[in-house]
């Protein structure tokens, strides 16, 4: 999952056929990073909160160029619509119409729930590439979902990862995490990742709906839909300006 809602479901990965003897760990992490920043790109998402008390929907449009800038708008329900964020590098800024304020996301703030979902506004910054941030592992096979799967341990080798470790499930053919646990330097699991339904764009492979569960929160999880991706996109320079919060 990359620039939070944005980018952790934004991420493709090309099929790899004809691998002559089993990858490496650093192998399997360069194919996915080859994969995971593209050009200009635009999408519509659904976002649906299963807390306790019941479901929330909301629906959002975003524009990301590369891993480093990324605009989004909130078109519902009624009472998000208009709320929008900006990522530039590692910043990132909220406005809400509510209270025609902008806020910077920063500090604390950045483990906080995004919009009451499971996902933090730490993990829509998490832009990254994989080989630069963790060493890679492969622990060997199993089947999950059906689908033959290549189980890596990534370990964190910079500082500030956000997540220590992780273990992910990658499919042997189309290159796509289907499953990841994400865990504290601890060793306790914060957050898993589970793709429900791909869907195939040109020759990349896609999320079409993933659950994503803060497991250190009682409520249900967070489904992410991908309802439509277009790349190589015009996007005007000013979309990713401060000014274009308040437009």
């Amino acid at each position: 999952m990359k620039s939070l809602m944005i980018i952790l479901v934004l991420r493709g990965f090309l099929p790899v056929s004809g691998w002559g003897q089993p990858p490496t760990g650093t192998e399997i992490l360069r194919e996915i990073d080859d994969n995971t920043i593209a050009g200009n790109r635009s999408a519509t998402t659904t976002m649906i909160v299963r807390g306790r008390r019941g479901d929330r929907t909301m629906t959002a449009e975003s524009w990301i160029e590369g891993s480093d800038k990324s605009f989004s708008e909130y078109l519902a329900p009624a009472r998000e619509k208009g709320t929008k964020m900006l990522k530039l590098g590692d910043q990132l800024w909220m406005y809400s119409p509510q209270s025609d304020r902008i806020i910077r996301i920063a500090g604390h703030m950045l483990r906080q729930s995004m919009m009451g979902s499971d996902f933090s506004y730490e993990d829509m910054l998490e832009d990254r590439s994989l080989s630069d941030t963790y060493n890679a592992e492969v622990l060997g096979s199993e089947s999950f979902h059906e689908r033959d799967c290549w189980v890596l341990e990534l370990t964190a080798k910079v500082d500030d990862a956000a997540y220590h470790s992780r273990k992910i499930w990658v499919d042997k053919e189309r290159m796509l995490a289907l499953r990841e646990d994400r865990f504290a330097k601890s060793g306790k699991l914060l957050k898993t990742a589970e793709i429900n339904e791909v869907f195939q764009v040109h020759e990349r492979w896609y999320p079409k709906r993933m659950i994503f569960k803060d497991a250190l929160s009682k409520g249900k999880g967070t489904e992410l839909i991908i309802e439509s991706i277009e790349f190589d996109v015009e996007i005007p320079a000013h979309v990713f300006s401060k000014a274009a919060l308040r437009k």
